[in-house]
């Protein structure tokens, strides 16, 4: 069982740059690939990025590439999503999830946050 906490969200103006947290709960959470992602009123909620538990390989998806970065602190039992250069087009709210598996789907991961939300003003 994992227990996820996000939080380092708010209201930024274009340009800036939030660091988003999930801390973990539980003793196996190195075992865990770890995923963010985001909702926006009336979308779907998609991966933006995510990071394996055996070699810390990282996925991102197209928008994010080169301006968000994911990384894991097992120790700290946390993961990481800093991003930069934000737009308003990444409103939405930010959720961490976590699996046994390395997947991209939502309905692949057993384990959520409740979310952080993020505001970007033009």
């Amino acid at each position: 069982q994992v227990q996820l906490l996000e939080s380092g969200g708010g209201l930024v103006q274009a340009g800036g740059s939030l660091r988003l947290s999930c801390a973990a709960s539980g003793r196996t959470f190195s075992r865990y690939a770890v995923g963010w992602f985001r909702q926006a009123p009336g979308n779907e909620r998609t991966m933006v990025a995510s990071i394996n538990y055996s070699d810390n390989s990282t996925f991102y998806e197209d928008s994010v590439k080169g301006r968000f970065t994911i990384s894991r602190d097992n120790a700290k039992k946390t993961v990481y999503l800093q991003m930069n250069s934000l737009k308003p087009d990444d409103t939405a709210k930010y959720y961490c999830a976590a699996n046994d598996g390395w997947y991209k789907a939502p309905w692949e991961y057993d384990y959520w946050g409740h979310g952080t939300q993020v505001t970007v003003s033009s």
